[in-house]
């Protein structure tokens, strides 16, 4: 009698806990890098976003309940060329001065296999809003990691104008890429 009293509820207790789904969990950026490549006469560069910060909500048995969240700071695009780095935060471009950060937002990941997602998101650049689709693997564990890629319209968000606006000289559609590791957050 003794031994069901304590062994019962003990192995109902673990039952629960094997069966219970994997909650959501919130993570917060541990490490990073996001990029970005473009032409100027034909000639390809890619350049940096140092600062960036990334958190997610994600749910592997509820994808599409998750949630991504990426705050650019525009004032350290980095290129490696002081010349081009200093146009980009000029008022043609970036326009560091009236807009300090950029942002991505997005809400539901949809499974493509194989740990593959995609995200419809939203970026915010210059003071306008346009969406942006997001392709991507995700880890899991503990440290799940992210990678991915987008393209987008320069132009449709006003980066590049003026003489600028050449697509001879910048093209329109630019390459990003991105690889966070996640942490929990705190």
């Amino acid at each position: 009698m003794i031994l069901r009293t304590v062994l019962l509820p003990l192995a109902l207790a673990i039952t629960s806990a094997v069966a219970a789904p994997v909650a959501a969990a919130d993570y917060v950026q541990a490490s990073g890098a996001l990029t970005f490549a473009s032409q100027y006469q034909g000639e390809t560069f890619v350049g940096s976003f140092p600062g960036f910060r990334t958190t997610m909500r994600f749910d592997p048995a509820a994808p599409q309940d998750a949630t991504l969240d990426v705050v650019i700071p525009l004032a350290g695009a980095n290129t490696g060329n002081t010349d081009r780095d200093t146009t980009l935060k000029a008022a043609d471009f970036f326009d560091v001065a009236r807009f300090g950060q950029a942002r991505y937002t997005a809400s539901g990941f949809i499974p493509q296999g194989d740990g593959s997602y995609s995200t419809d998101g939203t970026l915010e650049l210059r003071g306008v809003r346009k969406p942006v689709t997001l392709s991507f693997t995700l880890t899991d564990g503990a440290r799940p990691t992210l990678a991915g890629r987008a393209k987008l319209s320069r132009l449709a968000f006003g980066v590049g104008v003026g003489d600028w606006a050449d697509v001879s000289i910048i093209p329109d559609e630019v390459a990003i890429s991105t690889r966070v590791t996640f942490a929990p957050a705190p």
